[in-house]
């Protein structure tokens, strides 16, 4: 489904996009601490994020937030605008129905389409994928213990026992992974985790379990991280 992760860094995207004609899955990873991405500044988003987005950047209360969220997403317009022929600050981003309950607060979308995508960001660390289908990604940093023993019960009832059975300390590695798989595969759906951590069931072994209609899959990612990818078969 995805043979590697690519690196979105300071300097401007190349010619090679990996979805050209709209026929491949393109997942890219960014730094967000980075000062400029993609050759544009993070200080002038303002250039380039809507209203809605710079809104939800002054709630970040603590600047170290405020940069990583305006970072994440001047990559994600940067990366929508070269996949579309547009200039990032032209890519009009809306919201589609929910599936649950029909309300405008579903996956995020382009206006007029062309393209699928999800964002994701965890600690210092973005990813971005595009389909030509419904996709979901997520990345997760490894839980602390607390983290652990306060999400343990919620989720689906087989996954509980694995992550049980393990070591503390591989337990939360597991959880990771188990929290990644499952957060890719409900943002791809678009209910998000509103709906509950119990289904679908993504397995906390070293492989995902299989998802009905989903094509579920671990990403490459940094240490001390887990990452996952879901596309609508």
């Amino acid at each position: 489904m995805i043979d590697y992760v690519r690196q979105l860094g300071g300097e401007p995207l190349g010619t090679d996009d990996p979805l050209a004609g709209g026929a491949a899955v393109a997942v890219w990873s960014l730094d967000t601490r980075l000062d400029v991405v993609g050759g544009l500044p993070v200080a002038e988003a303002a250039r380039v994020l809507d209203a809605a987005e710079l809104e939800q950047a002054g709630r970040r209360l603590r600047p170290a937030d405020r940069h990583r969220y305006v970072a994440s997403h001047i990559g994600l317009r940067l990366l929508l605008g070269d996949r579309l022929g547009l200039a990032p600050a032209e890519v009009v981003l809306v919201r589609e129905d929910c599936p649950g309950c029909g309300g405008p607060h579903g996956r995020p979308a382009v206006a007029g389409g062309g393209v699928h995508f999800s964002l994701s960001h965890s600690g210092d660390v973005a990813y971005v994928a595009l389909a030509p289908v419904p996709v979901g990604v997520d990345i997760e940093e490894v839980p602390g213990a607390q983290a652990v023993t306060d999400v343990l019960g919620a989720l689906h009832p087989t996954e509980t026992a694995e992550l049980t059975a393990l070591s503390e300390a591989d337990r939360r590695v597991a959880l990771a992974r188990v929290w990644a798989r499952k957060e890719a595969c409900l943002k791809g759906i678009g209910t998000g985790i509103g709906l509950g951590l119990v289904e679908p069931y993504v397995g906390a072994g070293p492989s995902p379990a299989p998802v009905p209609e989903w094509l579920l899959t671990d990403l490459p990612c940094p240490p001390a991280y887990a990452a996952a990818l879901a596309v609508r078969a």
